[in-house]
Formats: structure tokens, sequence, C-alpha cells
């Protein structure tokens, strides 16, 4: 079952990355940490972008790829030097561009979903591969949200079903490789009570169907026909940080210490 339509003002984006601080959202972001630790290193080539809405959250720490880009949709103070300022549905990069394409929540809190997942099918090259991240309605959480009804983040969430992502990747001729689920704790905002509620965790793991919280999907981008080259990584109208250029008073100061 897929969660009614969101939109993503900037105070829902400020709220989602306010609870990612959170204790319970820093045990949410491990667990996804986790789960993409598993399937990044494995994932080679040359490029790679990482798109959300919370620019703290770096998932691609263990990625052996040299060249890695954080898109997010605005300016805040503290976002990386490798960052670009981009909307989901409307990336500044070239077709058939980029090697990995994670999409972190993503889809959940997007306006336009679809149009969001087509923008990184478009830039992902043959053979390249794409990590969806978000929350799961299949879950303990997507059962609660049902009935709380909360406009609030997380609970405002979309949560895509598993079998709608499916739907939605063979569209886009991406193929599914591996889907896994985490995260199984009841959504209480005192650790105290999760931990007292930790057996529900074995209980709920033992179901046959992807029932965590967290829902990662892995898929490639197979076009028949068509050999990955190295891409040239061609100069665009980006969004970047500038690294600082040394003043004039530095510079004299270099030379009187030489």
């Amino acid at each position: 079952m897929e969660m009614k339509n969101v939109t993503q003002p900037h105070e829902t984006i400020s709220n989602l990355c306010a609870w990612f601080k959170s204790p319970l959202g820093q045990e949410i972001v491990e667990c996804e940490k986790a789960l993409v630790d598993e399937l990044i290193p494995w994932l080679f080539g040359y490029h790679l972008v990482q798109i959300g809405f919370d620019a703290s959250t770096c998932l691609f720490k263990s990625s052996p790829v040299s060249n890695k880009i954080m898109a997010v949709p605005s300016l805040k103070l503290g976002v990386p030097q490798n960052s670009v300022i981009a909307q989901p549905h409307e990336l500044p990069f070239l077709t058939n561009e980029i090697d990995v394409v994670i999409l972190h929540h993503t889809l959940d809190f997007a306006e336009q979903p679809h149009q969001v997942l087509r923008e990184a099918a478009r830039i992902l090259r043959p053979g390249g591969h794409l990590i969806i991240i978000g929350f799961n309605p299949a879950s303990f959480w997507g059962i609660c949200r049902r009935i709380r009804r909360s406009k609030s983040v997380p609970w405002s969430a979309r949560g895509l079903s598993h079998w709608r992502l499916q739907d939605w990747l063979s569209l886009l001729e991406l193929t599914e490789i591996k889907a896994k689920s985490g995260y199984n704790h009841p959504p209480l905002p005192s650790a105290r009570w999760r931990r007292r509620l930790s057996f529900l965790e074995s209980i709920i793991r033992k179901a046959p169907t992807h029932n965590g919280v967290v829902l990662t999907v892995l898929a490639r981008k197979d076009v028949v026909g068509m050999t990955p080259l190295k891409p040239a990584w061609k100069r665009r109208a980006l969004i970047t940080f500038p690294v600082a250029e040394p003043t004039t008073r530095e510079l004299s100061g270099n030379r009187s210490m030489n």
C-alpha cells in the first residue's frame, strides 16, 4: 500500500533534517548506513551522487568511487563542499553520466516521486547502480502511521511499497538486484522503552516479507546493446562551493617564512 501524497515545503525539509538528528532518527540513520555498507563497497565507477534532503547524512563513505557529490534542494550552513544545490526532479547532470545514484528518502517526500525516479534513471549510465532508501509502509511503523494519521515527520512520508517500486523500476528499464529492510524497533521516543520491547525485533524478523522500518532496494540500469564506457566529466552549470583563495596578506606572510 502506498501512503498518501505529500509535498516537500521548506518547513517539512527542515523538520525532517531535525528529526534525523534526534536519538530515534540517529538510530534509523545508523541502520541505513549499515544496510548501504553491505552494498556500496562492491559498486565501482567514476562518479557517485547522493540525492536527498539532509546533507549531514552521508551514506557513501565506504564507496570506492573517487568523485562523490551530495545533491540537496537548498543551501544551509554546514553543507559539505562537494555539494550541488538542485531539485531532485531536475538534476544538473548529463544523461548516462553517473555510475552510482543514492536516493535517500527522496521518494518519500518529493512532490513528484515518479519524476524523481525517472531523473535518477536518466543520469545513470548503462550498467550503473541505483540505491533507493525509504520508509517501508509494510512495517510496524507503517501500521502506526495509518492509525495516527499525523502530518508531522516522519509520519508524513509517502512510503512506497516494495511491489510499487518494482513496478516503477521495470518501467524505467531498471532491474532490481537486491532488496532488504532493517530496524524493527517500535517508534517510541524513549530509548529505555525501545530496549524493553527489543524482543519484538526477533519476532518481526521471522516474517517472510520485508517488514523493517527502512527499505533499501538495489537496482541496475540495463540497456540492451550499450557498453558502459568511462564518461567524460563535462563542465555544467552546477552550483558548487569553491575553495577559498589565499589573500595577499597570506601570500606575503608565506614568502617571509620561506
